[in-house]
């Protein structure tokens, strides 16, 4: 299980480096209201409400998918999105003014349902081309010769995919784009959406476990957080230093380690880093506020991303987000101040 595996304390959580004004700036009696990503949905829980035990403001969030948040922030129906994805440039265009702001580390991983089968190993060919429908059984040769002594059967190898626009889609199609050469030519893109060559579709995090976890032979991708609160046993997918490795705190911090400089756009990848990174989960996503410069409560949000990068980085552990690097809470620090 995930939560065995993690490796950072609390206590490294809570270090922050450039980050002020955390709630002296907050209105007692305001309220914002998000929506968007599912995956930092449980890290949004915990922020609204200890931020409301802190400042009186109400947050509240609509967990409805990264494509559906940066859609209602465009529209201005909230105060802010929340997506997985950074913004395409067309996005960018039609949001007129938004920034996006990261701030939560995490990573999404691959649950799968084989009765009796533990510590399950995949490549990142072999990931792919399940996905690609070309492995479509247990006891394809491939997957048998990663997993000796595993009792893997012959069961057919249900594929699960999210129905709707999710940054969970954009971050794991990331991935496979960027390690298969076969996925790039067949698929061709990475995305919120994308049109899966097999399986069965299921909307939200939700969706994609109640295929995993009521077919026997099936694969999916789900948050981090969602995979450790619902007991969901997961792969050990090989990074490009040629390690099996599980997405726990260590992991994932290691794999934003590749991140250096931060653009003016905040867009950041992280997934299949450098093998220099020997320890790296492979596939890791930041996830990010979108704001648009201007709004009548740019007080209120610039506090309440101020926040949520610095006290509200300490309910991270427990979900399985770990810790925003230093480069990456001061970047995320002057865009808020930008607001």
């Amino acid at each position: 299980m995930i939560r065995t595996k993690l490796a950072l304390t609390t206590a490294a959580v809570l270090i922050v480096v450039g980050v002020t004004g955390l709630t002296s700036t907050a209105s007692a009696a305001g309220s914002l209201t998000g929506a968007g990503s599912t995956l930092v949905a449980p890290l949004m829980q915990q922020w609204a409400n200890d931020y409301k035990s802190k400042t009186g403001t109400d947050i509240t969030y609509g967990a409805v998918g990264s494509g559906a948040g940066i859609q209602q922030i465009t529209a201005r129906s909230v105060d802010f999105g929340a997506s997985d994805a950074p913004l395409k440039p067309s996005q960018a265009q039609a949001c007129n003014n938004c920034v996006q702001i990261p701030w939560g580390l995490t990573a999404v991983t691959v649950p799968y349902n084989l009765p009796g089968v533990v510590n399950l190993k995949l490549t990142p060919s072999v990931l792919a081309d399940i996905y690609l429908g070309k492995i479509s059984t247990w006891d394809n040769p491939r997957i048998k010769s990663l997993n000796a002594g595993k009792n893997l059967p012959s069961t057919h190898i249900t594929v699960a995919f999210r129905s709707d626009g999710s940054g969970d889609t954009y971050a794991f199609s990331n991935y496979l784009w960027k390690v298969s050469p076969g996925w790039k030519s067949k698929v061709g893109i990475y995305a919120t959406s994308i049109n899966f060559p097999v399986g069965v579709g299921g909307r939200g995090n939700d969706g994609i476990a109640s295929v995993v976890r009521s077919t026997t032979g099936a694969i999916g991708y789900v948050s981090a957080s969602y995979a450790i609160s619902h007991n969901m046993p997961v792969a050990a997918v090989q990074n490009a230093a040629k390690k099996f490795i599980l997405p726990n705190l260590k992991n994932i911090s290691e794999a934003a380690k590749t991140i250096r400089k931060i653009p003016a756009s905040n867009e950041m990848h992280i997934v299949s880093p450098s093998k220099k990174l020997s320890k790296a989960y492979p596939i890791c996503t930041f996830t990010y506020a979108i704001i648009p410069k201007g709004s009548s409560k740019k007080s209120d949000l610039a506090a309440f991303v101020k926040y949520a990068i610095s006290d509200g980085q300490k309910f991270g552990a427990a979900l399985d987000f770990a810790p925003l690097p230093a480069v990456v809470r001061n970047a995320a620090s002057r865009t808020a101040n930008s607001l």
